[in-house]
């Protein structure tokens, strides 16, 4: 029994070393989920992008506006010069945090309680969570300094309410609904796993059954047997759009605000990027248990990375540039944009570039390799 057993074993050692992709790929994915948890998680979000519409113009709103920026949570990056502006730094996802100082600020704080508007992007309830927690906290530091310095002898008339009293708006999810974030994401991932994953494993089967090469053999030209392959996938995740909108809007109550035309147009440019990296698995895999764990390996830094289940915000600033060359990153603002925020194509196209660059470049490589292996 021994000498069988063992002999048993001998024989998968020599099928792993057989398949080192296999082995690579299990000893590496464990590994890569490890990392990204362990560093670059976290739902403790601070630097958030904000911007401040100034009014007054005096010392006490800059005051002011150095305590948002020491207090670590709030990074001024835009000084907006009206509301229009500061509207559209938030639409278009630039800015977090819209913070609007009155014309009469100073004026306000010396003799009654001056009013502060906090506007909060509560499309993602973690960012907009650490937002208002550290707005209210900011409030409160500020009203208990004001109202020391009065006990010390400075003139005050009114103490029964706060000097500084800040009003927090939560735009576009004022209940900080988890699921109205994450199932508009959801599309995304959707359509990575049935592009990718499905492409891949579809032309590996063919080609591990023999009738890849019966078809190479036979008229069909190339580029028919590329658009034979591709045409359904396509179909098939503009399918599970559309199931997915429905089951958001009638199941979890996301509102739909934009334009869905222009929604499923520009989702054919995120597929055409991840088509090619379907293709791409399928040149580089043998097997179908090879093609889906490189699928899932292109698939994880995705998940985790671009935005769709923890903020970008609160990731570390290696991560964040990492972030910033993954596609379903720019996809999600897209599609966030259209459905919760109801923005068109003039807000997303600083999102749109990034896409039609990598979809172009990726596809048309993927496409020259296949066509080799063809040929």
């Amino acid at each position: 029994m021994g000498s069988r057993l063992f002999g048993m074993i001998a024989k998968e050692f020599i099928h792993l070393r057989r398949d080192p992709l296999a082995v690579t790929l299990a000893l590496f994915v464990p590994v890569a989920m490890l990392f990204i948890f362990g560093w670059a998680i976290n739902t403790d979000v601070k630097h958030i992008p904000t911007a401040a519409f100034d009014q007054s113009g005096s010392v006490e709103a800059r005051t002011l506006l150095e305590s948002f920026q020491n207090s670590q949570y709030f990074d001024i990056q835009y000084w907006a010069r009206s509301h229009a502006e500061l509207t559209r730094l938030i639409d278009d996802g630039s800015a977090k945090v819209g913070i609007v100082i009155p014309p009469d600020y100073a004026k306000r704080l010396s003799r009654q309680t001056a009013e502060i508007q906090v506007i909060v992007d509560a499309s993602d309830p973690l960012v907009a969570t650490s937002a208002v927690n550290a707005a209210g906290s900011l409030g409160a530091q500020l009203s208990l300094q004001l109202l020391t310095r009065n006990l010390q002898g400075m003139p005050v008339l009114r103490r029964d309410v706060p000097p500084v009293d800040f009003r927090v708006r939560a735009w576009y999810n004022p209940d900080l609904v988890s699921a109205i974030f994450i199932v508009p994401g959801l599309i995304g991932a959707l359509l990575m796993q049935t592009t990718i994953t499905a492409m891949a494993v579809t032309v590996v089967r063919e080609r591990e059954k023999g009738t890849l090469e019966a078809l190479i053999v036979s008229p069909i030209r190339r580029w028919e047997l590329m658009l034979g392959k591709i045409i359904p996938n396509l179909l098939v995740a503009y399918g599970q759009i559309t199931m997915a909108l429905l089951v958001a809007y009638f199941v979890f109550d996301v509102p739909i605000r934009g334009n869905l035309v222009l929604l499923y147009v520009l989702s054919l440019v995120f597929m055409m990027g991840t088509l090619g990296i379907g293709i791409y698995v399928s040149t580089a895999a043998r097997t179908v248990p090879q093609a889906m764990q490189l699928s899932f390996l292109t698939f994880l830094p995705s998940i985790y990375l671009s935005g769709l289940l923890f903020p970008i915000e609160g990731m570390p600033q290696a991560a964040q540039y990492l972030a910033h060359v993954i596609p379903l990153t720019y996809y999600l603002r897209i599609v966030r944009g259209i459905v919760l925020k109801g923005v068109g194509l003039d807000y997303l196209w600083p999102n749109l570039l990034p896409l039609v660059l990598f979809g172009g470049v990726v596809f048309t490589l993927a496409v020259l390799r296949f066509r080799k292996q063809l040929d």
